[in-house]
């Protein structure tokens, strides 16, 4: 389990409690303590905030999913490949992961966003 999906989980859910994102997750359900304990990363990384709610704590997210992602996309192609999205591309095109076809959207929206 990763940050990444329990802040989807958090993003679905809007405010919520640790429970609430375990009982998400399909069974075998992570342990409440290791949930509990990506929360509180994502609190340190103020990616979510904590309101105290009796003895507990409720969360909601701090960022938007879109600045996450971006965030979260320039950390992976930098760590895994180089800092090159193009390394990247060419790493899924040798697994046979994406398609020439794909490909070819893919140079159009490149194109269509440069003419704007």
């Amino acid at each position: 389990m990763q940050e990444e999906e329990v802040m989807l989980h958090i993003w679905e859910m809007g405010d919520c409690y640790v429970k609430d994102i375990v009982s998400r997750f399909p069974e075998p359900r992570p342990p409440y303590t290791t949930v509990a304990s990506i929360v509180k990363n994502l609190e340190r990384k103020q990616y979510v905030k904590a309101m105290r709610k009796g003895n507990t704590y409720q969360y909601a997210a701090l960022i938007r999913e879109s600045d996450y992602k971006r965030t979260f996309m320039s950390g992976f192609v930098r760590n895994y490949f180089k800092n090159s999205y193009k390394e990247m591309v060419s790493f899924f095109a040798r697994e046979q992961k994406i398609s020439s076809s794909d490909l070819k959207e893919i140079i159009g929206l490149i194109e269509q966003g440069k003419e704007e």
